[in-house]
């Protein structure tokens, strides 16, 4: 396999590197995480233990991805965004004992396909955030976000619909939708949004 380490990176070597992928300085990847093809690991990124990343996927410098986050093809993280895996978390037990790794479940950020992570966001696991969804810079994410659906804020709200290139989309009529930049049109119905002609199989 051929990719790319910095040699103040740390890579464990049970973890798995696709094709191409790039790893900058002083990044770390655990134990077992598995990154896809030609991704790009910034400056002192964050990769847990476990952690699964697909294909061409872009976390920027001082991301913290905490296990058992799941990636999938095409994400961006923004620089020093930060996804938990605590929902209550706690240094020390009732009793006032330190809490180790086996006295508590890790949940984790499932993001997919062309979703984006701004700058500085917190995603508070356990949440979806959907396929081609943007997270504004420096939001508060603590529950699900559609596919194509823009939030911003703290908490994080829902603010419009993005296409995939993600552009905000202009109303085109009733219950529909346009990009601006690709002419791509949408549908929603019921609070779901869907590009027109794609199949239930596609989406």
């Amino acid at each position: 396999m051929h990719y790319r380490v910095q040699d103040t990176a740390q890579v464990h070597e049970s973890a798995a590197i696709g094709e191409g992928t790039s790893i900058w300085e002083l990044a770390q990847i655990r134990e077992h995480a598995s990154l896809g093809t030609d991704c790009v690991i910034g400056r002192g990124a964050y990769i847990g233990t476990g952690v699964r990343i697909g294909d061409n996927v872009k976390i920027q410098n001082y991301a913290l991805v905490y296990e058992p986050a799941t990636l999938a093809d095409g994400v961006f993280v923004g620089p020093a965004a930060v996804f938990t895996n605590d929902h209550n978390p706690r240094a020390v037990a009732p009793d006032g004992k330190a809490k180790r790794a086996s006295d508590w479940e890790a949940v984790g950020v499932d993001v997919a396909e062309g979703a984006s992570i701004g700058a500085r966001a917190v995603c508070i696991a356990p949440l979806r955030i959907g396929r081609w969804a943007m997270v504004a810079a420096g939001a508060v994410v603590t529950k699900d976000v559609p596919d194509h659906a823009l939030v911003m804020g703290v908490p994080a709200k829902f603010a419009g619909w993005v296409g995939r290139a993600g552009a905000r989309l202009v109303a085109d009529g009733e219950g529909l939708w346009r990009c601006p930049q690709t002419e791509e049109r949408y549908s929603e119905t019921d609070g779901v949004l869907s590009p027109i002609g794609e199949t239930k199989e596609q989406s």
